[in-house]
């Protein structure tokens, strides 16, 4: 079976990849606002390089970079930022964030990061997938001290977050100089529990603009507001 990942203007080969393509990665890079029309762009912890180069269909970003730690991801998403059409735009890093975030000068104007968030130790017997799962690879602290070196003054910084861990989250936020601007909590069902938070953060401080996004409205019957966001991506949508 061919474990690729066909997408409407680039493929995702994940063969190596400890994560797959997945909906939080599809729902950050399709949510995430480009409205200050930002030149520079950095994912952290890429993956796959799935929201990087849904960046770069969005955008006309000249610098879009990416740091990966995962020998075997790295090597996917150098491979995926090849074959796509914006292979000029895109650079990955294989380092660890903090090495990477002591080592870069040059500020971006939008970071993102679909960060580990599994607190416990998890076990699926793939330890490259446990690690990338695992909070402790790369602690909040640890990423949002990393963002607040990076981010330029007018930036904005974009992640998706376990629900449970958004109050925490924002509370380590605030202490390094950086608040939320907008919050999309987001929902399976119309019935089910918020799972998810998407967070923009900014340098700023201000009202926050906040909403729910359900993405079904039963089981594979998406919700005009997921189609909505996620169209020119998916290729069934």
């Amino acid at each position: 079976m061919n474990p690729d990942f066909q997408f409407k203007e680039f493929r995702i080969r994940q063969e190596q990849s400890a994560m797959k393509v997945g909906t939080d990665g599809v729902l950050l890079g399709a949510w995430t606002s480009l409205s200050h029309r930002p030149d520079s762009i950095l994912d952290i912890g890429a993956g796959t390089g799935l929201i990087a180069l849904m960046l770069a269909q969005r955008s006309g970003a000249e610098t879009i970079d990416a740091v990966e730690a995962e020998a075997g991801a790295f090597e996917e998403c150098v491979e995926n930022f090849e074959a796509s059409p914006w292979a000029d735009r895109l650079f990955c890093y294989h380092a660890g964030f903090a090495e990477f975030a002591r080592e870069i000068e040059d500020p971006y104007q939008l970071i993102v990061s679909n960060p580990p968030y599994f607190e416990s130790q998890v076990g699926s017997g793939d330890p490259a997938r446990d690690r990338a799962r695992q909070l402790a690879s790369l602690p909040f602290n640890v990423l949002l001290d990393g963002v607040s070196h990076l981010l330029a003054p007018n930036g904005r910084f974009a992640v998706i977050l376990p629900f449970t861990a958004e109050a925490a989250f924002l509370q380590e936020a605030g202490s390094v100089g950086l608040y939320p601007s907008r919050l999309t909590r987001v929902k399976g069902n119309p019935g089910a529990p918020v799972k998810r938070s998407l967070l923009e953060l900014s340098r700023e401080t201000g009202p926050c603009t906040q909403n729910t996004l359900t993405i079904e409205r039963e089981r594979h019957q998406y919700t005009p507001e997921y189609t909505a966001l996620t169209r020119e991506f998916y290729l069934k949508m």
